[in-house]
């Protein structure tokens, strides 16, 4: 598919403050894109957009909370005139067994990856219909491949990327085009923020190459800028993502048998795995729910 230049378009990136939006949101912006940056962490924000070679503003808001999220989508109209690309960025993460997770932790990362895209999406639907523009909808390879100590994280994916199918079909004939992207581990902070458990770090190591590996930021996003300008259904920050389609029919039965081995291996270990978000983005999550609880 032919590319769609980005000059003067206007794309809204959430989770903006850090890491695969926070690059995006550059690299955008370095096309000629217009960016609106929305996320928790508004000094950040303010930073990112304040380095952005182009026109960008920034607002504070929680994915989670429609209202919230519908006036950021009228404020950005406003502010730019239209919105052309929306890319559903926002999310966290937790890791650990399931039976000794932290529900509250565990219902936060449905919350903001599942949830919160919908919420994103429902925002700013009209004005993409006004401009048949385009919704990129993140996901990850949790999306196609269960994954023990893993539950919320690949619950949350694979929702999500059911969702943005469905929406796809919805919306196409008003012009509107819906994409998922898929990322392996990436070196982000929440993968960082993960890797800092030993168990987790040591399963992650023991997974089946190329799954095993942590990729550049760099690369994987300069392959989702190029799924934006061609509009794609589905974009691969790592290109060997693409062939895990034709094989993830295969993979709950494998990871199932697999998983049981690994599992009876680490089972001394487990007490000690951290059950929380995990990362700079994990902890400044948190901290916002804290500082706004009742």
């Amino acid at each position: 598919m032919s590319r769609v230049s980005l000059e003067g378009q206007v794309a809204v990136v959430t989770g903006a403050a850090r890491g695969v939006g926070e690059l995006l949101a550059r690299k955008l912006s370095a096309r000629g894109a217009k960016v609106a940056l929305v996320g928790l962490e508004a000094d950040e924000l303010k930073r990112v957009s304040e380095r952005l070679r182009g026109e960008s503003d920034h607002w504070y808001a929680d994915v989670t909370d429609h209202e919230a999220m519908a006036r950021v989508a009228q404020e950005v109209k406003q502010r730019f005139g239209k919105v052309d690309i929306v890319v559903a960025n926002a999310g966290v993460a937790s890791g650990g067994p399931f039976v000794d997770s932290d529900p509250v932790a565990w219902r936060r990362v449905i919350e903001v990856n599942l949830i919160g895209s919908a919420v994103t999406a429902r925002a700013f639907l009209p004005a993409l219909m006004e401009s048949r523009g385009y919704l990129l909808q993140i996901a990850s390879l949790a999306a196609m491949t269960p994954a023990p100590m893993m539950s919320a994280y690949c619950a949350s994916k694979s929702g999500v990327e059911a969702y943005a199918h469905s929406l796809r079909a919805e919306v196409g004939h008003k012009g509107v085009r819906v994409g998922v992207g898929y990322l392996s581990w990436t070196d982000t902070d929440m993968v960082r923020g993960a890797d800092q458990d030993e168990v987790m770090r040591e399963l992650r190591q023991r997974l089946p190459w190329p799954s095993s590996k942590t990729y550049p930021l760099g690369p994987a996003v300069e392959r989702i800028v190029a799924g934006i300008e061609r509009r794609s259904s589905h974009v691969y920050a790592q290109r060997w993502l693409r062939g895990m389609q034709g094989i993830r029919g295969y993979l709950p039965g494998v990871i199932g048998s697999v998983g049981q081995r690994e599992m009876r291996r680490f089972e001394p270990r487990l007490g000690g795995v951290r059950t929380g978000l995990v990362g700079a983005g994990g902890a400044a999550d948190e901290e916002e729910r804290k500082s706004t609880a009742p």
